[in-house]
């Protein structure tokens, strides 16, 4: 799944940029966080799993 598709998802979901990291950007909703990796393709099983954990 390419990166910025992933991103829409969690921006959508309500998720927003907190801080850059060295290898992920940190998104937030409230309480919850998620690492997404730097890189222009994410492996499909890492995706899937971001957006089974979130419910998207």
């Amino acid at each position: 799944m390419k990166r910025r598709d992933l991103i829409k998802k969690l921006e959508n979901a309500g998720f927003r940029l907190v801080r850059n990291g060295s290898n992920h950007d940190i998104y937030a909703r409230g309480d919850e966080t998620e690492e997404v990796p730097r890189h222009k393709e994410i492996k499909e099983t890492t995706a899937k799993a971001i957006i089974k954990r979130r419910g998207l």
